[in-house]
């Protein structure tokens, strides 16, 4: 008989405290922040999560999969390796992320001497303050790397297909590409700035792709123009692409 994580709890007939006794432990809401970009293999989860031990990392899993919010399955030949991914009921906590990072954002200024930074970290803030672009991909390149965001249009909070993805988007091509930089995506989170200020003073370039719909839209702006392009393949063999970190809108 396998042995069953113990679990504290804070024994109160409470929605809040039932669902903090699910998530509430350290590093539980970034595992499902690094998820919600994809299924990952454990080393790249642990990689991009700097700080927190493979004892660690393992029992926080486990955890999760006993409470049907992880699940963990082989990926095909010729991978043949084994992944994480949330189930449809880890998804859901999303909105959650969002609000946390709505509320996190004032906090955020610049990064100390000790703060590991990743670009996709940015996604989870930008998903409201970028909704404008949407619906599609948007497609975002800092000099620190790049992600991708799948918005549904319809304004912030319109659920849907929205989502966001670790590096260059695995599609046929995303709807719109953003160029801009880390300081720019702090301060459309935090909300001081919008993303037509940030366009019109040339902190942020917007380029639609051919076809897509809204050519010149709520961005305010046409073609490539601007800031040069940010570098970056698409690692198609690593964890968070494995299986395709966030699949073709439509």
């Amino acid at each position: 008989m396998s042995r069953q994580p113990r679990r504290r709890s804070y024994d109160q007939h409470c929605a809040a405290a039932r669902a903090l006794d699910l998530v509430g432990d350290r590093w539980t809401l970034l595992v499902v922040r690094e998820l919600l970009a994809g299924p990952r293999r454990y080393t790249d989860l642990h990689a991009d999560l700097p700080g927190v031990s493979t004892d660690m990392l393992a029992g926080r899993l486990k955890d999760m999969e006993a409470t049907g919010l992880v699940e963990r399955r082989r990926l095909a030949p010729p991978a043949s390796a084994y992944v994480y991914e949330l189930t449809p009921r880890g998804r859901t906590l999303l909105p959650v992320l969002r609000a946390l990072a709505a509320w996190g954002a004032p906090e955020l200024g610049e990064p100390r001497p000790t703060d590991a930074v990743r670009a996709h970290w940015y996604a989870v803030p930008l998903l409201g303050a970028l909704a404008p672009l949407g619906p599609g991909v948007v497609q975002v390149s800092l000099a620190e790397g790049e992600f991708h965001l799948r918005l549904p249009g319809g304004g912030e909070g319109t659920g849907g297909d929205e989502g966001y993805g670790d590096g260059v988007y695995g599609g046929p091509g995303p709807d719109v590409r953003l160029r801009t930089d880390a300081a720019t995506c702090r301060a459309l989170a935090e909300g001081t700035l919008t993303l037509a200020e940030a366009t019109a003073s040339g902190r942020a370039v917007v380029e639609r792709t051919a076809g897509a719909d809204g050519a010149g839209g709520a961005d305010g702006t046409g073609g490539a123009e601007g800031m040069g392009g940010a570098g970056g393949a698409d690692d198609a063999g690593g964890a968070r692409r494995a299986g395709g970190a966030v699949q073709p809108v439509g």
